[in-house]
């Protein structure tokens, strides 16, 4: 009889990765996670003493999908807009996963304001500030903003059973992403 396949680490994250992309993270538990890998839980405490390690790995697995979904920017005329977009298409696509990353307590104590300067976003606010021609402070107050309001879109579709159509979100992100920018160039005109 050839000897059972050796559960390795890797190959228990990448089930409750699957698990947390199929049906929610919630539902990972030593018990769900020996079901998907054929074998006994004894694999899964051994390389994990606490189940909340391997949720932490499987929302660095997401958080690392999330931002290479969000940066690709291939082509794009507009890479804030594309920025959106993509945020609500990770949304729309992948639910589970962005309830993980974005409804799940994960920026618990934590402001807006501390989000928004969060070295990891420095990509992102250079693009905004290029791309619209103002100040590091007016760039960080615009993405606020948008990211408000695209949260708000992504959420609805994430947490609902909607239909995502482009056609429908893309004038409203350019004309948010062009007011807020007016905005904040009229009040530094004002000041």
């Amino acid at each position: 009889m050839p000897p059972k396949p050796r559960i390795t680490r890797d190959m228990i994250l990448e089930a409750a990765y699957a698990i947390a992309l199929e049906e929610g993270a919630e539902n990972i538990n030593a018990r769900t996670i020996s079901q998907r890998l054929g074998c006994s839980t004894q694999p899964v405490l051994y390389h994990f003493a606490h189940i909340e390690d391997i949720r932490r790995e499987v929302y660095r697995m997401a958080d690392e999908y999330h931002s290479r979904c969000l940066m690709n920017l291939d082509n794009a005329q507009n890479p804030m807009l594309s920025i959106g977009l993509n945020y609500i298409r990770f949304a729309a696509k992948e639910k589970h996963l962005f309830r993980l990353l974005f409804q799940s307590d994960g920026f618990a104590g934590q402001s807006i304001a501390s989000l928004v300067d969060a070295p990891e976003l420095m990509p992102v606010l250079t693009i905004l500030q290029q791309e619209a021609g103002l100040t590091l402070a007016q760039t960080k107050l615009v993405f606020k903003a948008l990211c408000l309001l695209v949260h708000g879109y992504a959420s609805m579709l994430a947490n609902n059973t909607m239909g995502f159509d482009e056609t429908e979100a893309v004038p409203m992100l350019e004309m948010a992403f062009m007011g807020m920018i007016g905005a904040v160039k009229m009040e530094e005109v004002h000041e």
